[in-house]
């Protein structure tokens, strides 16, 4: 398998890996716009049959990219994403505790969005 496509679906807040026209992984996320502009991602998916070949590293590396390219923070509340962060420091810059706490607090106040 070649590497999938990644592509930002911003209105349904979701990065995703696309191969063969089938999304095999994604990033669910939302844009946070207070104390700071930040990308949240809130759960990593990789489809069964797709796991254990880089697609969630290539969509968290380009969570970080994307989110460089529009200057916002990522505030991350996925496991799998802190993880990853913890692991490429030189291309993850960690959020401050304060818009953590505001994207815990945005998660809260929206309990049906993920």
């Amino acid at each position: 398998m070649s590497d999938p496509e990644i592509r930002d679906d911003r209105a349904a807040g979701r990065l995703e890996a696309v191969s063969g026209g089938d999304v095999v992984g994604r990033i669910e996320y939302f844009v946070l716009d207070s104390p700071e502009r930040a990308l949240v991602p809130v759960h990593t998916i990789v489809e069964p049959a797709h796991e254990g070949k880089g697609i969630a590293g290539s969509l968290a590396r380009e969570l970080y990219a994307l989110a460089g390219r529009e200057h916002s923070a990522v505030a991350s509340l996925c496991p799998y994403v802190t993880k990853w962060a913890e692991r490429h420091p030189d291309d993850a810059s960690p959020a401050g505790q304060d818009l953590l706490a505001a994207a815990k607090d945005w998660l809260r106040a929206h309990p049906g969005r993920f």
